[in-house]
């Protein structure tokens, strides 16, 4: 099921469509990665992107106004999406489709009506790689899985064209103040005498020292990123990182002309939970570095979290999903970096040969080794 809507749905927004016709001969645009351009592929007409969409500052928005629902009608769209029977993937279509395959595990899905009411994105990270890229990079991926079936990696270069998906992710900005207590510990050695072989010897033994320190840090954190999605694993996303943020651009559709977009899974206040455990962790690293000495002890940590936004953004990947003897393989790659993750499949007989070629190996040294003696 599509997730609670975190705000009163009350005056209700149109869906936004995100079509571009072409201005010479009427078929819709898509945006093109390798240009930085909206491209109709009928004329070959090019046309750029809205400089005054493309200079706007990102802003965030405010957390507690948020979760209070008292965000501005303005920072809220109405979408149209459909859930996968099979992964539970909220997809993002157009208005005139009415079934498709899901493009993150291969099932058929039968698109619903219904729309869904949720926070527009902030910004987006654009494609940087053509589809054609992406392909290669998958290729090379799994020519470097010797066990992978010859026949599924055969079947993936001749497959479908790969899916261009902007996956939705949350970014949190937080001002963090933290009182901690705990133990500094220094390392220091005595002499004791033990016996070796029946022989007394001495020896340094490392001792610590314990004493009891308290102290405060803080820390600003920028942009914790946090996966809005529950469709793909999330070995595979992380997997995907680093993103580099600092190229992302302000929201605008025409980005998403020829792609689709995910819908968030992830609820804001979910998001935060995860980013709130990011930012522990970190904040745990500061204390021990503040408390210092040879070793530490954390007892406790206070955090006090002020001037807290967020944005939901946007992130470009190229995800291939087929369905091989009856099993689904997903492979995603970093619509930037060409970083790639994916299934990792096995095939029985690469296996089985080699285990056979490795006893007889074996064999055939012990043959060897036993004629030496």
């Amino acid at each position: 099921m599509p997730p609670t809507p975190a705000f009163d749905d009350p005056p209700r927004t149109p869906v936004e469509e995100h079509r571009f016709p072409c201005s010479s001969c009427g078929s819709d645009m898509r945006f093109d990665p390798q240009q930085n351009l909206l491209v109709c592929d009928y004329c070959g007409n090019t046309e750029s992107i809205s400089d005054r969409r493309r200079h706007q500052p990102i802003t965030e928005l405010d957390f507690s106004k948020a979760i209070t629902r008292q965000l501005p009608q303005a920072e809220m769209e109405e979408i149209r999406v459909s859930t996968c029977p099979n992964c539970a993937a909220q997809v993002e279509f157009d208005p005139g489709k009415h079934a498709t395959v899901c493009p993150f595990c291969a099932t058929p899905v039968v698109i619903d009506t219904g729309t869904s009411r949720h926070i527009k994105p902030r910004a987006v990270l654009p494609f940087a790689l053509t589809e054609t890229v992406a392909r290669d990079a998958m290729t090379q991926w799994l020519g470097r899985l010797w066990f992978a079936p010859n026949n599924l990696q055969a079947y993936a270069r001749k497959g479908r064209r790969m899916q261009g998906i902007y996956v939705p992710y949350w970014t949190y900005d937080a001002d963090t103040q933290s009182s901690y207590s705990g133990e500094r510990g220094t390392v220091y050695y005595v002499t004791q005498t033990v016996m070796r072989d029946g022989k007394p010897v001495q020896q340094q033994v490392p001792k610590v020292r314990w004493r009891s320190v308290s102290g405060r840090v803080s820390r600003f954190f920028d942009d914790v990123l946090v996966l809005g999605s529950r469709s793909l694993p999330k070995r595979f996303t992380d997997g995907l990182a680093p993103w580099d943020l600092a190229a992302l651009e302000p929201y605008a559709p025409e980005y998403l002309a020829g792609f689709r977009a995910e819908a968030y899974a992830v609820t804001l206040e979910e998001g935060f939970a995860e980013a709130r455990q990011i930012m522990d962790r970190m904040i745990e690293r500061d204390v021990r570095f503040d408390i210092g000495g040879d070793r530490q002890q954390v007892h406790d940590i206070q955090t006090r979290l002020s001037n807290v936004t967020f944005k939901h953004v946007l992130l470009p990947v190229w995800l291939a999903a087929y369905k091989y003897q009856g099993k689904t393989y997903r492979f995603v790659v970093n619509g930037r970096t060409g970083n790639v993750q994916g299934e990792r499949p096995y095939s029985t007989l690469k296996i089985t040969f080699a285990v056979i070629l490795g006893l007889i190996i074996a064999g055939i040294i012990g043959y060897f080794m036993a004629q030496q003696q």
